[in-house]
């Protein structure tokens, strides 16, 4: 196993930034190449492509893919139908050493890789090889979990002395995985590792503003050892993907990282389309606050929200977009904060010293312009940012510079609508009691944070938040930054669907349902 690569470890690590920068160079021949569909043993090309240009410069090809329809998502998912025994019959520790091996690969690819996620997704270098470590560490983590449990199989006590009896966890049969741009390695590793290492055969779409990443990934389970009956790679448009996956009879679960209105249809159209249930593992944003109270020590409150608020751009489900401080510290905080703000550089990631790069998607500028002209509208005060950056660089992509506003009223729909955005709505508020009804006031429910050094304030957060990811005091991330192992990523409300975090030890039973066998001895 190579040396451990994190966010925080590659700071000031020159060896990092030599083999970064070399990777960048490297991966040009990657660049600008027609890719297929991969069905079974298939490379299909459909004649209907779309490409994929960077969103740093939208000059830079990333490559041609094809636009996969329904007829494409319906032969893959017969193909999977048609591997799932064989898969399913696969030992489980064999399973466990294929998956274990893409991560093997990953993990030895990961400075191209890294390099590649700031080409496809505009993430600074700090955090695009922080993506590739979570996703190495997540896939890992799901194997050690089939291993520490056994396989999930689990002896039980019979009710006759001439029985044995056990509960054995069975896949359900063929999963359809739909991933997000914004970590298209790590939470595509998550839910394909888990779905796989199951025994299910997987239907992998990766969102179209990835896919060569998606691509990557696909390509490392393969020469891992999984077979091409088990995984297959659809790339495309959603609609057409998700209206086969929702309504074909041998899709037997689906799992889904991406917007609560994409969320929410897929689980309407399931259920209306299904004649029983089937599984939708889903994890779907959230509009996350931080509670700032009196004995918190501001200058790590104002890093931990700075990060979370403006890495990569706010376009994580995980970001800070709301900030409840306590009046009585809320002058100096505000004060500290829209000078932290301030300070961040916003450009080309590829360069060492940019926090911001892009929005990787253009219309996301004009919802971010929406918003400020909103909050101007409704009384609010753009404390610092608000402004679309143009000309040179800035005219060949999307940048705008990270937004604090106050004033706004509670309840205002800036502070409970998801913009994926760097854009941070601060509220005064008189005592703990009040911050948490206020960060509650939502339909979501993913992280929350809070900064306090009394630990009766920490206690009374923790016990009265409702969110999944909950954090005290995390400078390096008020509420980001979970990893696989340590801090489970669990949806509570609007935000997921089943209740058991990706990078948790019960993740994987949201792949699996039980089948009780007992015999006569």
């Amino acid at each position: 196993m190579s040396e451990r690569i994190t966010y925080t470890s590659t700071e000031g690590n020159e060896s990092f930034h030599a083999a970064y920068e070399m990777a960048l160079e490297g991966i040009a021949p990657l660049l600008g190449q027609v890719h297929p569909i991969h069905i079974g043993p298939d490379e299909i090309m459909t004649g209907r492509q779309f490409e994929v240009r960077s969103p740093i410069d939208r000059s830079i090809l990333i490559g041609s893919f094809q636009s996969g329809g329904e007829g494409e998502a319906e032969k893959a998912v017969a193909t999977a139908a048609d591997g799932s025994a064989d898969w399913d019959g696969t030992p489980w520790k064999e399973r466990v050493a294929a998956v274990r091996s893409a991560a093997d690969d990953l993990d030895r690819k990961k400075y191209e890789l890294a390099a590649l996620v700031t080409l496809e997704v505009g993430k600074n270098r700090f955090e695009a090889i922080a993506e590739v470590a979570e996703a190495v560490d997540m896939i890992r983590y799901n194997c050690r979990v089939f291993l520490e449990h056994e396989g999930f199989v689990l002896p039980m006590s019979p009710v006759a002395e001439n029985e044995r009896s056990e509960s054995v966890m069975r896949p359900y049969g063929v999963f359809a995985v739909i991933s997000p741009f914004n970590f298209p390695l790590a939470l595509a590793g998550g839910m394909t590792s888990a779905a796989l290492l199951a025994g299910n055969t997987v239907v992998f779409k990766p969102a179209s503003a990835s896919p060569l990443c998606g691509l990557m990934l696909y390509l490392a389970y393969r020469g891992g050892g999984v077979p091409p009956g088990a995984i297959h790679l659809v790339t495309g448009p959603g609609k057409p993907f998700g209206s086969v996956v929702t309504s074909h009879p041998l899709v037997d679960g689906i799992a889904f990282t991406g917007s609560r209105d994409a969320g929410m249809w897929l689980y309407r159209t399931l259920a209306a389309n299904q004649p029983f249930s089937k599984p939708l593992v889903a994890e779907m944003g959230s509009k996350n606050p931080v509670i700032i109270t009196p004995a918190a020590d501001l200058d790590a409150a104002v890093e931990g929200v700075v990060r979370s608020a403006f890495g990569y751009g706010g376009q994580k489900c995980s970001a800070t977009s709301r900030v409840y401080v306590d009046s009585r510290v809320a002058e100096s905080f505000l004060g500290k904060l829209r000078e932290r703000t301030d300070s961040l550089r916003v450009g080309d990631p590829r360069e060492k010293d940019v926090y911001l790069g892009p929005l990787v998607e253009e219309s996301a500028a004009g919802k971010f312009r929406e918003a400020v002209e909103l909050a101007r509208k409704d009384g609010g005060t753009i404390a610092t940012g608000g402004t679309v950056l143009e000309g040179g660089l800035f005219g060949r992509g999307s940048y705008v510079r990270p937004t604090i506003v106050t004033g706004l009223p509670h309840g205002h729909h800036l502070t409970r609508d998801e913009l994926f955005v760097p854009f941070v709505v601060v509220e005064t508020v008189s005592s703990l009691d009040e911050a948490i009804r206020a960060a509650n006031d939502t339909e979501y429910g993913l992280t929350a944070g809070i900064f306090s050094r009394d630990a009766k304030e920490i206690s009374r957060f923790f016990s009265g938040i409702r969110f999944g990811v909950c954090y005290a005091n995390r400078k390096g991330g008020a509420t980001t930054g979970a990893w696989p192992g340590a801090q489970p990523f669990t949806g509570w409300k609007a935000s997921g669907s089943t209740g058991k975090g990706t990078g948790g030890p019960y993740y994987p039973l949201s792949f699996m349902r039980e089948q009780a066998r007992t015999r006569a001895t």
